[in-house]
């Protein structure tokens, strides 16, 4: 019992972990996150780095904050984005790493 307990908590943090990789699975949104590397950015500011609207800027943000990758707070009519923490700066960084490897 314990260890179909073990399994089922296993197989629950592997899909868990596979949904953070989905998350860098986007070219868009990993240039995004490397956007916010430099610090906290409001959607227009993030779309005209990217040369992309602000929906679908926005859209992107809204798929990394489910994922908690960033996190938002709005200031006014803006909405600014940064990343949720240091484990992002990390897992982007070691990324670069490895493809530069």
């Amino acid at each position: 019992m314990a260890a179909q307990a073990a399994d089922k908590q296993n197989d629950e943090l592997m899909t868990d972990l596979a949904g953070l990789f989905k998350m860098f699975s986007d070219p868009t949104r990993v240039k995004i996150l490397n956007i916010l590397l430099d610090g906290e950015k409001c959607v227009g500011d993030v779309a005209a780095q990217m040369n992309m609207s602000a929906a679908a800027v926005s859209h992107h943000l809204r798929m990394l904050r489910q994922g908690n990758l960033v996190i938002d707070h709005r200031q006014g009519k803006e909405v600014f984005y940064s990343l949720a923490d240091d484990h992002v700066v990390s897992i982007l960084s070691l990324g670069m790493e490895h493809v530069t490897e």
